[in-house]
């Protein structure tokens, strides 16, 4: 009897804290339930269905950083830090997965499509691959602001 008893308090109060979000400043959580986006939850206290709505992604607006290293064809190896930032977090949701992998695919585009030549310019060179990253991330809702490129 107390079992039941027990078990008839405690679970509503775990249902009722399974519906409350808290998203702290500077983040945007996306919901999910069953799998699709359902809508994007701002900073602050938000109510959600327990046991039917998730949080799939956890985007942080401030800013985020990736290190890469690519070998360049003239022998050179370059690498680098990729600072970038979501602008639109209803576009970058379907994609905040694969943000990684775009930057990193990216920046290889990039860096491959550079002339061979005994010096290069890492500030010249940085701006290009940040105005090539930019150009296929603003589509999809992000967007690089600094990009640190270290050749040896």
């Amino acid at each position: 009897m107390m079992t039941l008893l027990t078990l008839l308090l405690v679970l509503p109060a775990v249902l009722i804290a399974s519906a409350v979000k808290v998203v702290p400043v500077g983040q945007v959580y996306s919901l999910h339930r069953h799998g699709k986006p359902v809508r994007l939850l701002s900073s602050g206290m938000h109510l959600v269905l327990p046991l039917l709505d998730r949080v799939a992604h956890k985007i942080n607006l401030a800013g985020q950083t990736l290190r890469f290293e690519e070998p360049l064809a003239n022998a050179h190896d370059v690498r680098g830090t990729v600072y970038w930032q979501v602008l639109e977090p209803e576009r970058a949701d379907a994609v905040f997965e694969q943000v990684d992998q775009l930057i990193r695919r990216g920046a290889q585009e990039a860096l491959r499509g550079e002339p061979a030549g005994e010096q290069v310019d890492r500030r010249d060179l940085g701006a290009r691959v940040k105005q090539s990253l930019n150009s296929a991330l603003r589509e999809r809702g992000m967007m690089v602001t600094r990009v640190e490129l270290d050749v040896a």
